[in-house]
């Protein structure tokens, strides 16, 4: 059965702590839980939205809707060949113990993925990415829940249209699917992917070259750039990596030649926003209760009782800043609602 609330305080269930609330919050474990919901709801209930673990959403105000958040629980093995194994993961899944599952396995392909905050189930979504990997290189399908047309589908990895922090979730999709389950790929004999900052020297220093060295790894340096949500709210990187063509990176390179670039194609370039944003003097600047972190500044964050139209105001102001000095457009990475 699914469990239905009202008027439900979300100040606890999204990582920045902004006071809001929803006028339904419904909690569900199956398909049949969600179906049922559907079936005997009215116009009041509309629009709804699904809140995974909340870490990589800002809500600017109350939401006069129904929040959907999925409790679904389970790890499977469906298939195992010489070279690699076939996992399926409910979506209520936290990600990080889903890691470290398969780290424990002996499963590579996520190990880079390490610590990062919330749900099996948005993995997909937002197509989550760091040092150098993304969810969607590892990912075989996903199967999602169409309440408006009462459809389960299975998508392949090619169906969901995966792009730099993007995704077919994020597009045509988007508060539409409820992803039920998702189901990854990973390798019996891992090649580590160590070649982006200072990783590869981070796990060489710590002696072999492990999946468990490897995360490790991956864990300390977050916890020495990124701050803890149950500490200081935040939403981990707010803005993307813009991506621009190789003429205006090397442009720009010629009055920044420390400017950080990275290969995508013979044609474009990803750029690093944290370091557009730092030059900009904004590491470590406040705006009232809201501020620009002091390690990294792709992170906003909320130093108590902020609103999330605060939070907005400063990410406007960041923005216009990168705008005016670089010529970049650096988009938000986190879901405004």
């Amino acid at each position: 059965m699914y469990r239905l609330t009202e008027n439900q305080s979300l100040k606890t269930r999204n990582s920045f702590g902004i006071e809001v609330s929803a006028r339904h919050y419904v909690e569900f474990e199956t398909v049949d839980d969600i179906r049922t919901f559907f079936t005997g709801r009215d116009s009041s209930y509309e629009p709804y939205y699904i809140l995974s673990g909340g870490n990589n959403v800002l809500f600017t105000e109350d939401f006069r809707g129904t929040i959907l958040h999925p409790v679904s629980k389970g790890i499977s093995v469906v298939e195992r060949q010489s070279d690699r194994v076939v996992v399926r993961v409910a979506g209520g899944e936290e990600w990080d113990d889903f890691v470290a599952w398969t780290v424990a396995n002996g499963y590579g392909g996520l190990e880079n993925l390490s610590l990062i905050p919330g749900y099996v189930g948005a993995a997909p979504v937002q197509n989550i990415g760091a040092y150098g990997a993304e969810a969607a290189r590892t990912i075989r399908e996903v199967e999602v829940y169409l309440p408006r047309r009462d459809e389960v589908l299975i998508l392949d990895r090619a169906s969901c249209g995966f792009a730099y922090r993007d995704s077919l979730f994020k597009r045509e999709l988007k508060g539409e699917a409820l992803i039920l389950s998702v189901t990854f790929e990973l390798a019996l004999q891992p090649v580590f992917n160590l070649g982006y900052g200072d990783l590869k020297a981070r796990v060489e220093a710590s002696g072999a070259v492990t999946l468990q060295s490897v995360r490790e790894a991956v864990m300390a340096i977050r916890r020495e750039k990124l701050p803890d949500p149950s500490e200081l709210g935040n939403a981990g990187s707010f803005f993307k990596n813009p991506v621009v063509p190789v003429s205006v990176a090397e442009a720009l390179r010629q009055t920044y030649p420390d400017m950080p670039v990275y290969g995508i194609d013979s044609s474009h370039v990803k750029l690093a926003a944290g370091w557009l944003i730092d030059r900009c003097g904004w590491k470590g600047r406040r705006m009232g209760p809201v501020g620009v972190h002091d390690r990294q500044a792709l992170v906003l964050v909320n130093h108590g009782g902020a609103t999330g139209r605060q939070v907005m105001e400063l990410a406007r102001a960041v923005q216009q800043d990168v705008r005016d000095r670089f010529g970049v457009e650096i988009e938000t990475e986190v879901n405004i609602l």
